[in-house]
């Protein structure tokens, strides 16, 4: 855990947890991650083309109840499982965060020398044996002339 230190007027150190952050209680998406995902409205799930209309009554009394109901439906959810759900999703990223720092990253980076030897052998081996036969080749084809002619 990294430790921020500020320090007030009368120098005493008061030490910021980095774990702790301000949360902004207005924009809570804001980098818009369910910006076209959640944004449901009446309209985009019930409409009446030109021809059908119920009674004017009916699609108010609609309106206001599908946009209640989801409105409390949401908070009510949100109150019973948003913590639980909070906790498994912490859980999750931890576990995810965990395996990456200490067996991913280590077993790329152990690849990467192992390959890196390898490929040092494997030029070892190309310069050794293929290049001698393939300059030699170069040479006996060197000499070698094509003429194009065309008859008529």
């Amino acid at each position: 855990m990294t430790d921020q230190y500020e320090y007030n007027t009368n120098e005493e150190k008061i030490v910021k947890d980095s774990n702790t952050k301000e949360i902004d209680l207005i924009n809570r998406d804001p980098k818009q991650i369910n910006e076209d995902v959640v944004k449901v409205e009446f309209e985009d799930v019930i409409a009446e083309p030109d021809g059908t209309h119920s009674l004017d009554s009916v699609w108010k009394l609609s309106y206001t109840t599908f946009t209640v109901s989801k409105y409390w439906c949401y908070r009510i959810l949100s109150a019973v499982f948003g913590i639980p759900v909070a906790l498994l999703w912490g859980f999750l990223f931890a576990c995810i965060s965990f395996c990456h720092i200490w067996a991913v990253v280590p077993c790329i980076k152990s690849c990467l020398i192992e390959s890196q030897c390898i490929s040092r052998i494997y030029s070892l081996c190309i310069q050794t044996f293929c290049d001698p036969f393939f300059e030699a080749l170069g040479k006996i084809f060197s000499s070698v002339r094509v003429a194009l002619r065309k008859e008529v």
